[in-house]
Protein backbone atom coordinates (compact mmCIF):
# COMPACT_ATOMS: atom_id res chain seq x y z
CA UNK A 1 0.00 0.00 0.00
CA UNK A 2 1.30 3.60 -0.49
CA UNK A 3 0.88 6.69 1.38
CA UNK A 4 -1.32 9.09 0.25
CA UNK A 5 -0.62 12.64 0.61
CA UNK A 6 -3.09 14.74 2.51
CA UNK A 7 -6.34 16.29 0.18
CA UNK A 8 -6.99 18.86 2.52
CA UNK A 9 -5.13 22.26 3.03
CA UNK A 10 -2.42 22.19 5.88
CA UNK A 11 -4.03 22.34 9.25
CA UNK A 12 -3.73 21.08 12.84
CA UNK A 13 -5.48 17.74 11.81
CA UNK A 14 -2.83 17.05 8.91
CA UNK A 15 -0.08 16.96 11.28
CA UNK A 16 -0.84 13.57 12.62
CA UNK A 17 -0.70 12.18 8.48
CA UNK A 18 2.81 14.01 8.40
CA UNK A 19 4.33 12.48 11.65
CA UNK A 20 3.07 9.18 10.53
CA UNK A 21 4.26 9.34 7.48
CA UNK A 22 8.35 10.51 8.68
CA UNK A 23 7.50 7.90 11.47
CA UNK A 24 7.04 5.07 8.74
CA UNK A 25 9.93 6.10 7.24
CA UNK A 26 11.93 5.57 10.31
CA UNK A 27 10.29 2.52 10.69
CA UNK A 28 11.06 0.93 7.40
CA UNK A 29 15.03 1.79 8.49
CA UNK A 30 14.52 -0.30 11.49
CA UNK A 31 13.06 -3.50 9.66
CA UNK A 32 14.51 -3.62 6.29
CA UNK A 33 17.74 -4.33 5.12
CA UNK A 34 18.49 -0.48 3.73
CA UNK A 35 22.27 0.08 3.21
CA UNK A 36 24.17 2.14 0.75
CA UNK A 37 23.91 2.37 -2.33
CA UNK A 38 22.59 4.41 -5.38
CA UNK A 39 18.94 4.87 -6.10
CA UNK A 40 18.33 2.70 -8.80
CA UNK A 41 15.06 3.86 -9.99
CA UNK A 42 15.27 4.60 -13.37
CA UNK A 43 12.14 7.38 -12.69
CA UNK A 44 14.28 8.86 -10.05
CA UNK A 45 16.67 11.49 -11.35
CA UNK A 46 20.23 12.68 -9.56
CA UNK A 47 19.08 16.19 -9.87
CA UNK A 48 15.98 15.45 -7.89
CA UNK A 49 17.22 13.31 -5.03
CA UNK A 50 21.24 12.87 -4.70
CA UNK A 51 22.55 9.91 -3.14
CA UNK A 52 24.87 11.56 -0.88
CA UNK A 53 26.86 10.15 2.11
CA UNK A 54 26.62 10.85 5.71
CA UNK A 55 29.11 13.38 7.16
CA UNK A 56 28.16 16.06 9.97
CA UNK A 57 24.15 15.93 10.52
CA UNK A 58 23.57 19.41 9.36
CA UNK A 59 20.50 20.12 7.92
CA UNK A 60 20.15 22.68 4.99
CA UNK A 61 17.34 24.86 4.28
CA UNK A 62 14.72 23.01 2.26
CA UNK A 63 13.88 24.37 -1.53
CA UNK A 64 11.84 27.63 -1.69
CA UNK A 65 9.67 25.62 -4.33
CA UNK A 66 9.19 22.24 -4.46
CA UNK A 67 5.76 20.40 -6.43
CA UNK A 68 2.07 20.01 -4.98
CA UNK A 69 0.25 16.87 -5.21
CA UNK A 70 -2.86 17.73 -2.88
CA UNK A 71 -1.22 19.61 -0.14
CA UNK A 72 -2.03 23.59 -0.48
CA UNK A 73 -0.05 26.04 1.44
CA UNK A 74 -2.53 29.01 2.28
CA UNK A 75 -0.71 30.37 5.17
CA UNK A 76 -0.64 34.71 5.70
CA UNK A 77 1.54 33.94 8.18
CA UNK A 78 3.44 31.04 10.74
CA UNK A 79 3.70 31.63 13.67
CA UNK A 80 7.35 31.04 15.34
CA UNK A 81 5.68 27.58 17.16
CA UNK A 82 4.51 26.06 13.48
CA UNK A 83 7.59 27.06 11.52
CA UNK A 84 8.87 23.57 11.60
CA UNK A 85 5.24 22.13 10.92
CA UNK A 86 5.50 24.08 7.57
CA UNK A 87 9.17 22.34 6.81
CA UNK A 88 7.88 19.11 7.40
CA UNK A 89 4.71 19.73 5.57
CA UNK A 90 6.47 20.63 2.67
CA UNK A 91 9.58 17.65 3.06
CA UNK A 92 6.20 15.41 2.90
CA UNK A 93 4.94 16.95 -0.10
CA UNK A 94 8.49 16.93 -2.32
CA UNK A 95 8.75 13.54 -1.17
CA UNK A 96 5.06 12.23 -2.64
CA UNK A 97 5.65 14.20 -5.72
CA UNK A 98 7.62 10.90 -7.55
CA UNK A 99 5.65 7.59 -7.25
CA UNK A 100 8.35 5.11 -6.80
CA UNK A 101 8.82 1.86 -5.28
CA UNK A 102 10.33 1.53 -2.10
CA UNK A 103 12.12 -1.77 -2.77
CA UNK A 104 14.57 -0.27 -5.36
CA UNK A 105 15.45 2.72 -2.76
CA UNK A 106 19.22 2.11 -0.76
CA UNK A 107 20.60 4.85 1.31
CA UNK A 108 24.17 5.54 3.15
CA UNK A 109 23.80 6.50 6.64
CA UNK A 110 20.80 4.52 7.97
CA UNK A 111 21.48 5.34 11.61
CA UNK A 112 22.10 9.04 10.57
CA UNK A 113 18.69 9.34 9.06
CA UNK A 114 16.95 8.08 11.88
CA UNK A 115 18.31 10.28 14.24
CA UNK A 116 17.46 13.36 11.50
CA UNK A 117 13.91 11.83 11.41
CA UNK A 118 13.62 11.64 15.04
CA UNK A 119 14.58 15.26 15.51
CA UNK A 120 11.97 16.10 12.85
CA UNK A 121 9.00 14.66 14.07
CA UNK A 122 10.31 15.60 18.15
CA UNK A 123 10.04 18.98 17.37
CA UNK A 124 7.69 19.49 14.87
CA UNK A 125 4.75 17.35 16.06
CA UNK A 126 3.36 18.01 19.56
CA UNK A 127 1.46 14.99 20.07
CA UNK A 128 3.79 12.43 17.68
CA UNK A 129 1.62 8.87 16.93
CA UNK A 130 2.79 5.38 16.23
CA UNK A 131 4.67 4.44 13.69
CA UNK A 132 1.21 2.37 12.63
CA UNK A 133 0.82 -0.69 9.90
CA UNK A 134 4.93 -1.42 9.07
CA UNK A 135 3.31 -3.12 6.01
CA UNK A 136 3.04 0.23 4.23
CA UNK A 137 5.66 1.28 1.81
CA UNK A 138 6.53 4.77 2.20
CA UNK A 139 7.80 6.91 -0.96
CA UNK A 140 11.62 7.28 -0.63
CA UNK A 141 12.30 10.32 -1.94
CA UNK A 142 11.10 11.86 1.11
CA UNK A 143 14.41 9.75 2.59
CA UNK A 144 16.31 10.84 -0.39
CA UNK A 145 15.83 14.40 0.30
CA UNK A 146 16.92 13.63 4.10
CA UNK A 147 20.08 12.20 2.89
CA UNK A 148 20.91 15.30 1.07
CA UNK A 149 20.10 17.69 4.34
CA UNK A 150 22.48 14.99 6.22
CA UNK A 151 25.47 14.93 4.28
CA UNK A 152 25.79 18.53 2.75
CA UNK A 153 28.41 16.85 0.37
CA UNK A 154 26.44 17.19 -3.02
CA UNK A 155 28.02 13.93 -3.91
CA UNK A 156 26.35 12.77 -6.91
CA UNK A 157 26.73 9.04 -7.74
CA UNK A 158 25.30 8.95 -10.97
CA UNK A 159 26.54 12.28 -11.96
CA UNK A 160 29.95 10.69 -11.45
CA UNK A 161 29.42 7.28 -13.13
CA UNK A 162 28.55 9.62 -16.23
CA UNK A 163 32.21 10.70 -16.19
CA UNK A 164 33.71 7.27 -17.30
CA UNK A 165 32.41 6.46 -20.19
CA UNK A 166 33.51 2.76 -19.95
CA UNK A 167 31.07 1.66 -17.06
CA UNK A 168 28.48 1.84 -19.54
CA UNK A 169 30.73 -0.73 -21.61
CA UNK A 170 28.69 -4.28 -21.73
CA UNK A 171 30.87 -7.64 -21.21
CA UNK A 172 28.98 -10.51 -22.85
CA UNK A 173 25.94 -8.46 -23.03
CA UNK A 174 25.91 -7.36 -19.08
CA UNK A 175 26.55 -3.96 -18.21
CA UNK A 176 30.16 -3.64 -17.12
CA UNK A 177 30.47 -3.71 -13.07
CA UNK A 178 34.56 -2.76 -12.51
CA UNK A 179 35.76 -4.19 -8.80
CA UNK A 180 39.46 -4.05 -10.46
CA UNK A 181 40.25 -1.28 -8.42
CA UNK A 182 43.44 -1.91 -6.90
CA UNK A 183 44.59 -3.48 -10.17
CA UNK A 184 44.36 -0.04 -12.28
CA UNK A 185 41.23 2.59 -11.90
CA UNK A 186 39.06 3.93 -14.85
CA UNK A 187 39.47 6.91 -16.22
CA UNK A 188 37.27 10.29 -16.11
CA UNK A 189 36.05 11.68 -19.46
CA UNK A 190 38.26 15.08 -18.06
CA UNK A 191 41.02 13.02 -17.54
CA UNK A 192 41.11 12.02 -21.22
CA UNK A 193 40.45 14.92 -23.05
CA UNK A 194 42.92 16.64 -21.09
CA UNK A 195 45.54 14.56 -22.84
CA UNK A 196 43.61 14.87 -26.35
CA UNK A 197 44.10 18.62 -25.65
CA UNK A 198 47.81 18.46 -24.87
CA UNK A 199 48.62 16.47 -27.98
CA UNK A 200 46.27 19.26 -29.88
CA UNK A 201 47.71 22.00 -28.84
CA UNK A 202 50.19 22.03 -26.29
CA UNK A 203 53.09 18.86 -27.43
CA UNK A 204 56.37 19.92 -27.56
CA UNK A 205 59.36 18.73 -25.01
CA UNK A 206 59.90 20.76 -21.90
CA UNK A 207 62.19 23.26 -20.37
CA UNK A 208 65.05 23.50 -23.35
CA UNK A 209 63.35 25.50 -25.74
CA UNK A 210 62.84 29.49 -26.32
CA UNK A 211 59.30 28.96 -28.79
CA UNK A 212 55.33 28.57 -27.32
CA UNK A 213 54.66 25.15 -27.55
CA UNK A 214 57.81 24.19 -24.96
CA UNK A 215 56.49 27.04 -23.19
CA UNK A 216 52.66 25.50 -23.07
CA UNK A 217 54.16 21.77 -22.56
CA UNK A 218 56.47 23.40 -19.76
CA UNK A 219 53.57 25.10 -17.91
CA UNK A 220 51.45 22.16 -18.16
CA UNK A 221 53.42 19.96 -17.09
CA UNK A 222 55.16 21.76 -13.86
CA UNK A 223 51.61 22.66 -13.20
CA UNK A 224 50.98 19.06 -12.44
CA UNK A 225 53.83 18.67 -10.43
CA UNK A 226 52.29 21.92 -7.99
CA UNK A 227 49.02 19.82 -8.32
CA UNK A 228 50.34 16.68 -6.64
CA UNK A 229 52.45 18.54 -4.20
CA UNK A 230 49.27 20.11 -3.03
CA UNK A 231 47.07 17.09 -3.03
CA UNK A 232 49.17 14.86 -0.77
CA UNK A 233 50.36 18.18 1.25
CA UNK A 234 54.11 18.84 0.57
CA UNK A 235 55.53 21.81 1.57
CA UNK A 236 57.25 22.25 -2.15
CA UNK A 237 56.92 21.47 -6.13
CA UNK A 238 60.61 20.24 -5.85
CA UNK A 239 59.82 17.30 -3.48
CA UNK A 240 57.81 16.13 -5.89
CA UNK A 241 59.56 13.35 -8.81
CA UNK A 242 57.88 12.13 -11.48
CA UNK A 243 58.22 8.23 -11.81
CA UNK A 244 56.69 5.51 -14.01
CA UNK A 245 54.93 4.59 -10.90
CA UNK A 246 54.76 3.17 -7.78
CA UNK A 247 56.95 0.62 -8.44
CA UNK A 248 59.64 2.80 -10.14
CA UNK A 249 59.60 4.93 -7.14
CA UNK A 250 60.56 2.88 -4.62
CA UNK A 251 63.45 1.33 -6.98
CA UNK A 252 64.76 4.83 -6.86
CA UNK A 253 64.97 5.26 -3.41
CA UNK A 254 65.90 1.85 -2.43
CA UNK A 255 68.89 2.07 -5.20
CA UNK A 256 69.83 5.77 -4.22
CA UNK A 257 69.41 5.44 -0.31
CA UNK A 258 71.09 2.28 -0.63
CA UNK A 259 74.18 3.57 -1.96
CA UNK A 260 74.19 6.32 0.14
CA UNK A 261 73.03 5.38 3.75
CA UNK A 262 73.31 1.90 3.82
CA UNK A 263 76.24 -0.35 4.64
CA UNK A 264 77.26 -4.19 5.48
CA UNK A 265 75.43 -5.07 8.62
CA UNK A 266 72.92 -2.93 8.93
CA UNK A 267 69.22 -3.77 8.44
CA UNK A 268 66.02 -2.69 6.73
CA UNK A 269 62.02 -3.23 7.72
CA UNK A 270 59.17 -4.11 6.16
CA UNK A 271 56.26 -5.16 6.46
CA UNK A 272 54.66 -8.66 6.03
CA UNK A 273 51.51 -6.83 4.04
CA UNK A 274 53.87 -5.42 1.28
CA UNK A 275 52.96 -5.84 -2.24
CA UNK A 276 56.44 -7.92 -4.18
CA UNK A 277 57.28 -4.07 -5.37
CA UNK A 278 58.09 -3.49 -1.63
CA UNK A 279 60.01 -5.97 -1.12
CA UNK A 280 61.86 -7.34 -4.08
CA UNK A 281 63.77 -4.11 -4.34
CA UNK A 282 64.85 -4.09 -0.44
CA UNK A 283 66.01 -7.67 -1.06
CA UNK A 284 68.39 -6.43 -4.04
CA UNK A 285 69.94 -3.95 -2.07
CA UNK A 286 70.24 -5.77 0.93
CA UNK A 287 72.13 -8.16 -1.47
CA UNK A 288 74.59 -5.74 -2.72
CA UNK A 289 75.50 -3.98 0.51
CA UNK A 290 75.40 -7.08 2.86
CA UNK A 291 72.30 -5.73 4.89
CA UNK A 292 69.59 -7.91 6.46
CA UNK A 293 66.28 -7.77 5.47
CA UNK A 294 63.68 -7.44 8.78
CA UNK A 295 59.34 -8.05 9.22
CA UNK A 296 56.90 -6.81 11.09
CA UNK A 297 54.79 -9.63 11.79
CA UNK A 298 50.53 -9.15 11.46
CA UNK A 299 47.65 -10.74 13.72
CA UNK A 300 45.07 -12.89 12.31
CA UNK A 301 42.93 -9.84 11.37
CA UNK A 302 45.80 -8.75 8.89
CA UNK A 303 46.68 -5.62 11.09
CA UNK A 304 50.40 -4.97 11.49
CA UNK A 305 52.12 -5.45 15.24
CA UNK A 306 53.37 -2.34 16.54
CA UNK A 307 54.91 -3.92 19.79
CA UNK A 308 56.58 -6.50 17.53
CA UNK A 309 57.91 -3.61 15.26
CA UNK A 310 59.89 -2.41 18.33
CA UNK A 311 61.24 -5.14 18.78
CA UNK A 312 62.67 -4.84 15.60
CA UNK A 313 64.19 -1.15 15.56
CA UNK A 314 67.37 -1.27 16.57
CA UNK A 315 70.88 0.90 16.07
CA UNK A 316 71.68 -1.37 12.67
CA UNK A 317 68.11 -0.33 11.30
CA UNK A 318 68.31 2.18 8.44
CA UNK A 319 65.05 2.49 6.55
CA UNK A 320 61.35 1.40 7.01
CA UNK A 321 59.47 0.49 3.92
CA UNK A 322 55.63 0.24 4.21
CA UNK A 323 52.14 0.59 2.71
CA UNK A 324 50.14 2.71 3.75
CA UNK A 325 46.86 0.24 3.12
CA UNK A 326 47.34 -2.98 1.72
CA UNK A 327 46.53 -4.32 -1.76
CA UNK A 328 45.71 -7.67 -0.55
CA UNK A 329 43.51 -7.19 2.54
CA UNK A 330 42.50 -3.56 2.38
CA UNK A 331 44.04 -2.94 6.10
CA UNK A 332 45.04 0.67 6.66
CA UNK A 333 48.12 0.57 8.66
CA UNK A 334 49.11 2.86 11.49
CA UNK A 335 51.63 4.79 9.17
CA UNK A 336 51.85 7.72 11.60
CA UNK A 337 52.79 5.65 14.52
CA UNK A 338 55.19 3.81 12.38
CA UNK A 339 56.92 7.04 11.26
CA UNK A 340 56.89 8.69 15.04
CA UNK A 341 58.75 5.23 16.44
CA UNK A 342 61.08 4.82 13.36
CA UNK A 343 61.78 8.62 14.17
CA UNK A 344 62.28 8.05 17.18
CA UNK A 345 65.13 5.70 16.86
CA UNK A 346 66.70 8.38 13.77
CA UNK A 347 65.38 5.46 11.07
CA UNK A 348 63.79 7.04 8.06
CA UNK A 349 60.27 5.68 6.33
CA UNK A 350 59.57 5.52 2.72
CA UNK A 351 55.60 4.77 2.72
CA UNK A 352 53.97 2.67 -0.19
CA UNK A 353 50.81 4.81 -0.76
CA UNK A 354 49.70 2.90 -4.10
CA UNK A 355 46.52 1.94 -2.59
CA UNK A 356 46.27 4.85 -0.32
CA UNK A 357 45.59 8.25 -2.55
CA UNK A 358 42.50 7.19 -4.42
CA UNK A 359 40.60 5.95 -0.95
CA UNK A 360 41.42 9.05 1.76
CA UNK A 361 42.87 12.32 1.87
CA UNK A 362 46.93 12.27 2.17
CA UNK A 363 48.96 15.13 3.74
CA UNK A 364 52.60 13.64 4.34
CA UNK A 365 54.26 16.59 6.06
CA UNK A 366 51.57 15.46 8.49
CA UNK A 367 53.10 11.79 8.71
CA UNK A 368 56.38 13.22 8.58
CA UNK A 369 56.51 10.61 6.18
CA UNK A 370 60.41 11.23 4.28
CA UNK A 371 59.21 9.61 1.57
CA UNK A 372 55.92 8.41 0.10
CA UNK A 373 55.19 7.25 -3.95
CA UNK A 374 52.31 6.59 -5.61
CA UNK A 375 51.02 5.67 -9.20
CA UNK A 376 49.04 7.78 -11.79
CA UNK A 377 46.91 4.73 -12.80
CA UNK A 378 45.60 3.81 -9.11
CA UNK A 379 44.50 7.38 -8.60
CA UNK A 380 42.47 7.84 -11.99
CA UNK A 381 45.03 8.77 -13.63
CA UNK A 382 47.19 7.45 -16.69
CA UNK A 383 49.35 4.81 -16.56
CA UNK A 384 52.91 4.88 -16.79
CA UNK A 385 53.23 8.21 -14.67
CA UNK A 386 53.38 8.17 -10.94
CA UNK A 387 55.29 10.25 -8.54
CA UNK A 388 57.99 10.25 -5.56
CA UNK A 389 57.50 12.61 -2.78
CA UNK A 390 60.87 13.07 -0.54
CA UNK A 391 61.87 15.85 1.97
CA UNK A 392 63.49 18.33 -0.03
CA UNK A 393 66.99 18.36 2.13
CA UNK A 394 66.98 14.34 2.24
CA UNK A 395 66.34 14.19 -1.83
CA UNK A 396 69.44 16.41 -2.18
CA UNK A 397 71.57 13.80 -0.15
CA UNK A 398 71.10 11.23 -2.62
CA UNK A 399 72.60 10.28 -5.84
CA UNK A 400 70.85 10.25 -8.95
CA UNK A 401 69.74 7.39 -10.01
CA UNK A 402 70.03 7.54 -13.76
CA UNK A 403 72.01 9.93 -16.05
CA UNK A 404 71.14 11.63 -19.13
CA UNK A 405 69.81 14.75 -20.39
CA UNK A 406 67.76 17.02 -18.11
CA UNK A 407 69.79 16.71 -14.82
CA UNK A 408 72.51 18.13 -15.29
CA UNK A 409 73.83 21.61 -14.80
CA UNK A 410 77.23 21.21 -16.23
CA UNK A 411 79.03 18.13 -18.17
CA UNK A 412 82.45 17.43 -19.07
CA UNK A 413 84.63 14.43 -19.51
CA UNK A 414 86.28 14.80 -16.44
CA UNK A 415 83.23 15.70 -13.97
CA UNK A 416 79.18 15.95 -13.89
CA UNK A 417 77.05 18.92 -12.02
CA UNK A 418 73.84 17.64 -11.10
CA UNK A 419 70.75 19.52 -10.59
CA UNK A 420 68.74 19.25 -7.12
CA UNK A 421 66.00 17.73 -6.82
CA UNK A 422 63.79 17.29 -8.58
CA UNK A 423 65.28 17.26 -12.13
CA UNK A 424 68.41 15.43 -10.50
CA UNK A 425 65.98 12.28 -10.74
CA UNK A 426 64.20 12.59 -14.18
CA UNK A 427 66.76 11.90 -16.55
CA UNK A 428 65.83 12.43 -20.56
CA UNK A 429 62.29 13.41 -21.35
CA UNK A 430 60.03 12.28 -19.49
CA UNK A 431 55.97 11.25 -19.40
CA UNK A 432 55.01 14.56 -19.85
CA UNK A 433 51.55 14.25 -21.06
CA UNK A 434 50.38 11.88 -19.15
CA UNK A 435 51.86 13.58 -16.15
CA UNK A 436 49.43 16.53 -17.31
CA UNK A 437 46.95 13.73 -17.34
CA UNK A 438 47.62 12.98 -13.73
CA UNK A 439 47.35 16.54 -13.00
CA UNK A 440 43.83 16.57 -14.64
CA UNK A 441 43.08 13.39 -12.40
CA UNK A 442 43.78 14.93 -9.23
CA UNK A 443 41.67 18.41 -10.43
CA UNK A 444 39.00 15.89 -10.48
CA UNK A 445 39.12 14.16 -7.52
CA UNK A 446 39.65 17.48 -5.83
CA UNK A 447 36.26 18.83 -7.52
CA UNK A 448 34.34 15.96 -6.07
CA UNK A 449 36.61 15.75 -2.83
CA UNK A 450 38.49 13.25 -0.52
CA UNK A 451 36.36 13.30 2.33
CA UNK A 452 33.57 12.65 0.29
CA UNK A 453 34.75 10.13 -1.41
CA UNK A 454 36.46 8.40 1.57
CA UNK A 455 32.74 8.25 3.12
CA UNK A 456 31.16 7.24 0.32
CA UNK A 457 33.86 4.47 -0.03
CA UNK A 458 33.34 3.40 3.19
CA UNK A 459 29.68 2.92 3.33
CA UNK A 460 29.66 0.76 0.16
CA UNK A 461 33.10 -1.41 2.38
CA UNK A 462 30.08 -1.77 4.99
CA UNK A 463 27.34 -3.13 2.49
CA UNK A 464 29.97 -5.40 1.06
CA UNK A 465 31.53 -7.13 3.72
CA UNK A 466 27.53 -7.55 5.50
CA UNK A 467 26.67 -9.13 2.25
CA UNK A 468 29.38 -11.33 1.28
CA UNK A 469 29.05 -12.68 4.45
CA UNK A 470 25.60 -14.09 3.59
CA UNK A 471 27.30 -16.06 0.78
CA UNK A 472 27.63 -20.34 1.83
CA UNK A 473 30.98 -21.20 2.88
CA UNK A 474 32.93 -17.92 2.08
CA UNK A 475 35.55 -16.81 4.19
CA UNK A 476 36.82 -12.84 3.98
CA UNK A 477 40.52 -12.48 4.07
CA UNK A 478 41.52 -9.01 5.88
CA UNK A 479 39.47 -8.30 8.52
CA UNK A 480 41.18 -5.70 10.15
CA UNK A 481 39.16 -2.77 12.06
CA UNK A 482 40.51 -0.31 9.28
CA UNK A 483 40.14 -1.10 5.92
CA UNK A 484 39.84 0.72 2.63
CA UNK A 485 38.32 -0.29 -0.66
CA UNK A 486 39.41 -4.30 -0.68
CA UNK A 487 37.21 -7.31 -0.18
CA UNK A 488 39.49 -10.46 -0.45
CA UNK A 489 38.02 -13.90 -0.14
CA UNK A 490 38.02 -17.61 -0.81
CA UNK A 491 34.79 -19.72 -1.05
CA UNK A 492 35.04 -23.72 0.09
CA UNK A 493 35.51 -26.03 -2.58
CA UNK A 494 35.97 -23.62 -5.36
CA UNK A 495 38.93 -22.51 -7.44
CA UNK A 496 39.35 -18.13 -6.86
CA UNK A 497 40.45 -18.28 -10.89
CA UNK A 498 37.11 -20.43 -11.47
CA UNK A 499 35.24 -17.76 -9.66
CA UNK A 500 36.72 -14.85 -11.15
CA UNK A 501 35.55 -16.09 -14.64
CA UNK A 502 32.33 -16.92 -13.72
CA UNK A 503 32.03 -13.29 -12.80
CA UNK A 504 33.44 -12.54 -16.14
CA UNK A 505 30.52 -13.93 -17.48
CA UNK A 506 28.64 -12.10 -15.86
CA UNK A 507 29.81 -8.42 -16.69
CA UNK A 508 31.64 -8.02 -13.33
CA UNK A 509 35.48 -7.26 -13.14
CA UNK A 510 37.47 -8.71 -10.51
CA UNK A 511 41.23 -9.83 -10.09
CA UNK A 512 41.72 -13.63 -9.14
CA UNK A 513 45.29 -14.55 -7.72
CA UNK A 514 48.24 -13.77 -5.69
CA UNK A 515 47.80 -9.74 -6.09
CA UNK A 516 51.91 -9.63 -6.12
CA UNK A 517 51.55 -10.14 -2.59
CA UNK A 518 52.35 -13.63 -1.71
CA UNK A 519 54.11 -13.41 1.66
CA UNK A 520 50.36 -11.81 3.17
CA UNK A 521 48.70 -14.64 1.34
CA UNK A 522 50.94 -17.44 2.83
CA UNK A 523 50.59 -15.97 6.17
CA UNK A 524 46.68 -17.04 5.82
CA UNK A 525 47.62 -20.13 4.45
CA UNK A 526 46.57 -19.39 1.08
CA UNK A 527 47.87 -18.88 -2.58
CA UNK A 528 45.15 -17.13 -4.10
CA UNK A 529 41.88 -15.46 -3.46
CA UNK A 530 39.51 -13.53 -5.67
CA UNK A 531 39.71 -9.73 -4.97
CA UNK A 532 36.53 -7.54 -5.31
CA UNK A 533 37.82 -4.17 -4.92
CA UNK A 534 36.25 -0.93 -5.07
CA UNK A 535 36.28 3.13 -5.92
CA UNK A 536 34.01 5.89 -5.63
CA UNK A 537 32.24 5.26 -9.49
CA UNK A 538 31.24 1.88 -7.86
CA UNK A 539 27.20 1.11 -6.58
CA UNK A 540 25.63 -1.15 -3.94
CA UNK A 541 24.13 -3.08 -7.46
CA UNK A 542 27.23 -4.10 -8.68
CA UNK A 543 28.03 -5.48 -5.38
CA UNK A 544 24.70 -7.07 -5.31
CA UNK A 545 25.21 -8.80 -8.34
CA UNK A 546 28.53 -9.80 -6.97
CA UNK A 547 26.83 -11.77 -4.29
CA UNK A 548 24.26 -13.06 -6.46
CA UNK A 549 26.59 -15.18 -8.42
CA UNK A 550 28.95 -15.88 -5.42
CA UNK A 551 25.59 -17.06 -3.81
CA UNK A 552 24.88 -19.41 -7.22
CA UNK A 553 28.40 -20.90 -7.55
CA UNK A 554 28.21 -21.67 -3.77
CA UNK A 555 24.85 -23.71 -4.36
CA UNK A 556 25.72 -25.60 -6.56
CA UNK A 557 28.95 -26.86 -4.32
CA UNK A 558 26.06 -29.23 -3.16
Amino acid sequence: MIIQPPTSNHSESSLPELSALVKMATQLFRELPISPAAISSPTLTSASVPTTLPGTPTLQPLPQSLPHQGLAHSHESVTSAHKNDDALDRLADHALANRLDSHSFYLPGQQALEKLVKELVSTSVSHPLSAGDTSLSVHPQILGYAAKNISGAGFDIHAVRRDFSILAERINGKLLAWLDNVATTQKPQAVIDRLSYFYEHENSNIHRAAHTLAARSTDAYESARQKIAHFIGAGSSDEIVFVRGATEGINLIAQAFGQAFIRQGDEIIVSHLEHHANIVPWQQVAAVKAASLKVIPVDDHGQILLDEFKKLINSKTRIVAISQVSNALGTVVPVAEVIQIAHAAGVRVLVDGAQAVSHMPINVQAMDADFYVFSGHKVFGPTGIGAVYGKLDLLNQLPPWQGGGNMIVDVTFERTIYHNAPARFEAGTGNIADAVGLGAAIDYLQHLGMSSIASYEHSLLEYGTHQLHSVPGLRLIGTAADKAGVLSFVIDGLAPEDIGKALNEEGIAVRSGHHCAQPILRRFGLEATVRPSLAFYNTCDEIDRLVDVLRHLSRRRY
